[in-house]
């Protein structure tokens, strides 16, 4: 499935560089493709860099585009059927950056206490 979805992926960021312009959204990127067992479904993941409207609007009109992004993807996907494409919000950046402020945060709770030992 890594290989079909990796392949999902390539094909993807080609179309939406060549003929399908999301930047009203924001600067929209495909960040990871899961393609079911049975290859007729996938669910594309994507982060959006300087947002314009919100997380909500966004992912509506992304799965606007679905039938268009099928559309031209069947032909370079070679495979018996081409997935019904599903998007969602990348929630992976977010849940990372929330991990190193945390880590951050301790890291100079650390240095603070360390300091107040000393004098």
């Amino acid at each position: 499935m890594d290989r079909v979805g990796n392949q999902v992926l390539e094909i993807l960021c080609g179309i939406l560089t060549k003929n399908i312009n999301l930047s009203h959204l924001g600067f929209v990127t495909f960040t990871h493709v899961d393609v079911a067992p049975d290859l007729r479904t996938a669910k594309v993941y994507y982060s959006v860099l300087g947002r314009k409207i919100s997380d909500k609007e966004i992912n509506i009109a992304i799965n606007q585009k679905r039938k268009a992004f099928k559309k031209y993807m069947g032909p370079e996907l070679h495979l018996k059927n081409t997935p019904d494409l599903h998007f969602f919000h990348d929630e992976s950046l977010l849940y990372g950056n929330k991990i190193n402020k945390l880590i951050h945060d301790i890291d100079l709770k650390n240095i603070d206490e360390s300091d107040s030992e000393h004098t």
